[in-house]
């Protein structure tokens, strides 16, 4: 199946999606590692179009990952025709992982390319590729540097490849969640030191489950001890809280666990947790 292009690119963007089409041809046989995301969707999608069955997406399921957005996965990889598998992945089991440190990251991606790798192994030494892209490099990701020790490729890295060009591309070729927010790991919710359990993870996950489907699609519920931050835009702020009925808000969130729930005035900002890392 190959992807038309539905609407036009620039001249620079239309080199990017030739060379990405090329470099994955050139592969012949790839295992994508798969969240669902608009950059690995992107990836899964050009191996699919480039290498039909010798393409295959594998998305690693564990708390850190909401049930919305595994389903979302599940659809989208559906809808580019790429085979699709899953596997249970350990970290929460992990004190690299569960006692939260700065790399914590580190210890996730290498539990899940321990899976990987064996998956890989079992589809004729299948070479694993991510949706890395080049913006990825000049921000705080540990788990980048694990991605690189178990031999996976990033070609939207290599490529110099962004986040405006790969939601234009995906656009072009008719791609419906082109515009889909990020939505980094769960654990990404919770300050560093914290200790990160499966039930937090639970917690964050429906929180922000009950504000999508009231139709926000972009947003943080940080855990902060047994407190609920939630960080929207700022142009949403207003609309959410003239929306929202309060009263029902802080009972769903009471009944999670937290007990109390705020508003961040300060608005959705990605990577807000490791702002101080960034600057030290």
């Amino acid at each position: 199946m190959f992807f038309s292009q539905l609407e036009s690119l620039t001249d620079s963007e239309l080199k990017q999606l030739q060379l990405l089409r090329e470099y994955i041809k050139n592969i012949k046989n790839v295992c994508v590692a798969y969240s669902g995301g608009v950059d690995s969707s992107l990836i899964a999608t050009i191996a699919q179009e480039q290498l039909g069955s010798k393409a295959f997406a594998v998305t690693g399921v564990s708390p850190s990952l909401a049930p919305y957005l595994l389903n979302q996965a599940r659809l989208q990889a559906a809808w580019i025709g790429i085979r699709h598998e899953e596997c249970q992945t350990n970290e929460i089991n992990q004190p690299n992982y569960f006692q939260n440190p700065e790399n914590r990251c580190f210890a996730c991606k290498q539990e899940l390319h321990k899976h990987l790798n064996q998956i890989s192994k079992r589809s004729h030494n299948a070479q694993v590729l991510d949706g890395v892209n080049f913006d990825d490099l000049h921000d705080f990701r540990p788990g980048i540097n694990a991605s690189a020790e178990a031999g996976v490729i990033s070609p939207l890295a290599e490529l110099e490849i962004d986040k405006k060009s790969i939601r234009s591309i995906s656009k072009s070729l008719g791609l419906p969640w082109w515009d889909k927010p990020a939505q980094p790991c769960l654990a990404s919710r919770i300050p560093f030191g914290e200790e990160i359990s499966a039930k937090r993870l639970e917690q964050i996950a429906s929180a922000e489950e009950w504000i999508v489907n009231k139709g926000f699609s972009q947003v943080r519920v940080r855990s902060q001890g047994l407190s609920a931050r939630i960080e929207l835009p700022m142009n949403e702020i207003d609309k959410f809280l003239k929306i929202i009925e309060r009263k029902k808000l802080i009972q769903y969130f009471l009944s999670l666990g937290f007990n109390c729930v705020s508003i961040d005035l300060e608005g959705l900002i990605s990577g807000k947790l490791t702002r101080d890392i960034k600057t030290n």
